[in-house]
């Protein structure tokens, strides 16, 4: 047996309690992890974290109280030895690059096979970035050539204003969307203005309807 010392300690933010279950029996099993703590939103983790620094902490992208993106780059900022690995239901490489970018030295989906989960956790634990090599090899792709794709594409938006699309996508007011965000719903109008802008919509109706193609179009 590991001495519990020993073992990588691992902390899981998740906004589904039926994940961070799933995830802390399955991590419970392995002989070289643990799991150390756990949290619902972005700003109890951190502050957790802060307190208690893990060697990993598992993110889902879609948190409560904020965004996944947000917390890795506080944790990247603030505790740079925690290294943090994505879990994610998203479409692959569009939310990795922002992950990566962001902080994160892994990112696996959440339909993967747990192997990979426990696999990704030890491979960021030894130092090295974490990705299915399909990802990995479109992420290289999307780096070295950029996307020729229109600057009116949500490819073009802000990892804020992205959140702020995302959302809206999946029928949330903007009202709970400054709510979830915890942000003034002057700002979340703020960011609906600049979206619409990017993107060429005319009316917050029209953004509405290209939020939900774009979400519906960007899940598997």
């Amino acid at each position: 047996m590991i001495a519990p010392e020993k073992r990588v300690r691992v902390f899981i933010v998740d906004d589904h309690p039926l994940v961070r279950e799933w995830l802390g029996a399955l991590l419970g099993e392995q002989p070289d992890l643990q799991v150390c703590g756990q949290a619902e939103e972005s700003v109890t983790a951190l502050a957790e974290m802060l307190r208690d620094p893990p060697d990993i902490a598992i993110v889902d992208l879609t948190l409560k109280g904020g965004s996944g993106l947000d917390l890795i780059k506080d944790l990247t900022a603030r505790l740079p030895s925690v290294r943090a690995i994505v879990l994610s239901m998203h479409e692959e490489v569009f939310y990795a690059e922002r992950a990566l970018r962001a902080g994160a030295r892994g990112y696996v989906m959440k339909r993967e096979s747990t192997s990979q989960i426990v696999a990704a956790i030890r491979q960021v634990n030894a130092g090295k970035v974490y990705g299915d090599p399909s990802l990995l090899s479109a992420l290289a792709e999307r780096i070295v050539g950029r996307p020729s794709e229109a600057a009116s594409s949500p490819e073009s938006l802000s990892d804020r204003e992205l959140e702020v699309f995302r959302r809206l996508g999946g029928g949330h007011s903007t009202r709970r969307i400054a709510d979830d965000l915890q942000i003034s719903l002057k700002t979340v109008q703020t960011y609906c203005v600049r979206i619409r802008e990017k993107l060429g919509l005319s009316d917050g109706a029209e953004l509405v309807r290209a939020a939900v193609r774009w979400t519906e179009g960007s899940h598997h």
